[in-house]
Formats: C-alpha cells, structure tokens, sequence
C-alpha cells in the first residue's frame, strides 16, 4: 500500500488531520506533532510548510504521526498485531519437522514465505521528476528540537548491499549539512555500518521517504540475520514489495516511494554530526559519522515528505516498539520455550527494560533466561530484564512493580554483569559498553538460597466471591 493511500485510508477512518495554514518545519511542526503524540491525537498533514525565503515552487507536504497509534500501526501493517504474530509462529512451525507430513508441511511454508520476496519492476513513481541537480533545499527537513545540530531526516529507508549483493533497508537518521550532503548516523552494530566497514572505498546508498508504512516499520524491526526488510515487509502486507532500480546506484528501492536520493558514503571520510534530540528524552551527543554525499534525486509529483518527532515518551516511535515486542515473542519463545510472554515498556525506549514471564520448572531458571536475552540480537542492549513467574500479567505494571518490590533479595535476586550497550545509553561510563542488571522476582526456591517457607498469596475465597457476585445488584453499591 504506497504512502499516498495509506493517507487516504486514515483520512476515512477518521485518522487524520489536515493543517492548511502555514507551519514552520523549524520547531514548530516538531512542537504540534509532540502534542499529537502526548494527546493520542491524529496523523498530522501539513499542507503548506512555511518555505525558506526565495524558495521556488509548490511546496512539499509533510506527514507526521502516521503510525502514532495501536489502530494506526495495524492499519498500516493490515492486521491486529496479535493475529500477525500469529501468523510469525505459524512459519516457526517450521523449526523442527518430524516426519514426511512435517517436512511437506515445512517446505509449503517456505514457498509461502518466499513468495512474499519483493519483485522487481521497470516503472517506478518516484522517478516523475528529477531534480538536477539534487537539492536537498527543497525538502522541508525539520528541525525538532532547540539543541539540534541542524536540520534531520527522521524517516529514511537507507538501502546498501553487502559484499553478497544482499541488499538491506535500515532507518538511520540524515543531518543535513547543505544541498547535496548529509551525515549518516549509523551505529557500529547495524547492519548499515557492517556493510560500509566491509567496503572498498565507497559504499553506494539509496535513501527512499515516503514508502508503505510496512516498510517504514519493517525498516526498525530486529530481523535475523538474512531475512530480507523488504520480504518481512511484504509478510505483513500480504503482497510483495515492488522494488524499482535506482538510476544511478546498483540499488532497488521502493517503486511506489515519494522521493529518493541516491550517492554513497567514502570510506575514509567523516564529519561532525548531531546534538540530536533522541527517543531517550535526552539529547544524543555530537560525534564523528559517516557522510552521504547525493548524486541524484527524483521524487513523484506533489511529493509528501514523511518525518517524526522522538523525545520522551510516549512518542510515535513508542508504537513501532510495541509492534516488535508483539511480533518477536515467537521468535524469542522459539529460542526459549519457557517464556510466556513479554512486555518492553514504553518508558524504557526500546532497549533499557523487558519484562518477562516464564514457567518456572527449575532453579536458577530466571538468570538463564536473563542472559539468553542477553544473547539475543539486538537485545543484548537490554540494560534492565525483570523475570516473573507465569501467572504474572507482564503488561500490569502495578502488578510487576509489586512482585518486584516484594519478592526479591536485592543480594540474592539481582545479577549485574558487563556487556554491550546501545550507542545512546548516556548513563554508561563508556560508549557502547557497561552494565546490565537481570532482577529475578519469580517465587524463590529453597533450592536458591531461600531457607525460610515462603508465603502463599492473599486470596478470597472462591464460594465468598460467587455469593458475593450473585448478590451485587441487590447491594447497591455505586462500584464494581
């Protein structure tokens, strides 16, 4: 579903708002769009962004806040998130066949799951109109917060290929420098930056706006290693992806994009890039990236550039965390069957909180677990796992806080090793590296250090409740 008519359907369900008088992208879009956000308001389209001073033509407008919601997020991937997810385990199904049903059975889900691999195609959207030569000016670029170094492209898909020709599709925020570079913030464990260490020289890159909004989701998921954004992509949406050949880069982007930019980064070249104001609420601070130099740009008539806001949450980046805290439960109870399930709280920006609940069925079950999170892709940057026992509501933080606060020996109970932290953990000592507590607040066996009898849980007795429930409306009480 390209962009525009996923505009269109928010516009129907009553999704969207259209601002029609001007708005400066300096600020001022950022400011209206964290309103939306904090309010659990509408995707915001700005029609008229204020221009710079002498800027030609028709202005670009600008959609913000579009997966700001749990309804929105599943309009855009097509289904409640629980229904695809689902879906995620019935192809993990596929693990371990037994037997010539099982393995018939498996190779059917491969051919479903390779059916959803993108096709290339001849004509693309994107290239209605070429901007020779490319000027990144004309794109309204927001500002969003008082301390930015500049200008930021928030919601890039960047496309690069391995030394394989594998291509990925990450999100990597752009500063704009001037009208043909940008800097490319690409943190050392991405597979963006994996590809640029392994290139020689220069590492050609495609940037598309304004894409599905699958793909924009899918661009931020934690696929395993070769699974294709792209095919992920056309998972969700049930169709493939449509990818078109770049003009000038032996890339393929989205057909259906709004604009795209193409160039490369050079291996040896680096420049200053941020303040930026980022997910954590605080600012990330100024250091030496990669720069994107663009060589060509085209875009489709009437473009719609797409842009977010990230700070304290709740944001709209909050919601793309939810979706893969939904969607990768299988893959982590493929992994770990004893988890039950798992929540990853807003206020801990994707990467500083899980919690988790687990059939406990032996000692010291809650540190395995602990450190197989840990050795999980991308959340190896989980800097705080709370284990509960089974029965737990992971999602009631009420009920978490009170177990925690509760049931756990700080000395017994709580595990701190070393380890690798996201870039934009500022409360490390160093960069990239430090500690990592696991709280274990499941029952406490004998078997791990408890010597006394541990008490069993206040509850109502179930014949009380029943008398009580059949004779609620006979008491009148203005509760309940």
């Amino acid at each position: 579903m390209e962009l525009r008519a996923f505009i269109e359907l928010l516009e129907r369900e009553g999704e969207l708002a259209r601002v029609r008088p001007e708005v400066d992208p300096y600020l001022e879009m950022a400011e209206i769009a964290d309103r939306a956000s904090k309010a659990h308001g509408p995707a915001l389209l700005f029609e008229n962004p204020k221009r710079p001073a002498g800027e030609a033509g028709p202005a670009v407008r600008v959609l913000m806040n579009q997966l700001g919601s749990y309804r929105r997020l599943e309009l855009a991937l097509g289904a409640p998130l629980d229904e695809l997810a689902q879906r995620i385990a019935g192809l993990l199904d596929l693990q371990v066949p037994s037997g010539l049903v099982g393995k018939v059975k498996a190779l059917g889900q491969l051919k479903e799951l390779a059916s959803y691999g993108p096709k290339l195609v001849k004509k693309a959207a994107f290239r209605e109109v070429v901007v020779e030569p490319p000027d990144l000016g004309r794109l309204p670029v927001l500002t969003t917060w008082p301390g930015d170094g500049g200008p930021f492209v928030t919601l890039p898909i960047v496309v690069t290929k391995d030394r394989q020709g594998r291509q990925n599709a990450g999100m990597y925020r752009l500063q704009v420098y001037d009208d043909q570079t940008t800097g490319m913030h690409w943190h050392i464990h991405h597979d963006g930056a994996a590809n640029f260490r392994e290139a020689d020289g220069r590492l050609e890159v495609a940037v598309a706006l304004g894409t599905d909004p699958a793909i924009t989701y899918a661009a931020t998921a934690p696929l395993p290693p070769g699974i294709s954004e792209f095919m992920f992509a056309g998972f969700l949406r049930g169709a493939p992806v449509d990818l078109a050949p770049c003009a000038t880069v032996d890339l393929a982007v989205p057909a259906d994009a709004e604009i795209v930019l193409e160039g490369y980064v050079d291996r040896d070249e680096r420049r200053r890039e941020g303040p930026f104001g980022d997910h954590t609420g605080y600012y990330s601070l100024a250091d030496d990236y990669p720069v994107f130099h663009v060589t060509a740009m085209s875009h489709r008539r009437d473009p719609v550039y797409p842009a977010t806001i990230v700070g304290r949450p709740p944001m709209e980046d909050a919601y793309l965390g939810k979706a893969t805290e939904r969607l990768f439960l299988p893959l982590l109870q493929l992994v770990q069957p004893d988890i039950v399930d798992m929540d990853l709280p807003i206020e801990g920006v994707f990467h500083d909180c899980a919690i988790i609940s687990i059939r406990k069925s032996y000692p010291g079950q809650a540190r395995k677990i602990m450190n197989a999170v840990w050795g999980m892709g991308q959340m190896m940057f989980t800097k705080f796992v709370v284990v509960v026992d089974e029965h737990v509501d992971v999602h009631d933080y009420s009920e978490v806080t009170w177990r925690v606060f509760n049931n756990v020996d700080p000395r017994r109970d709580c595990l701190v090793v070393d380890g690798p932290l996201d870039v934009l953990d500022h409360s490390s000592p160093l960069a990239r590296y430090g500690a990592k507590m696991g709280i274990d607040a499941t029952k406490t066996w004998p078997e791990e250090g408890h010597a006394r009898e541990w008490p069993d849980e206040l509850a109502m007795d179930p014949v009380v409740k029943a008398r009580v429930d059949a004779r609620w409306r006979e008491l009148g009480l203005p509760f309940g």
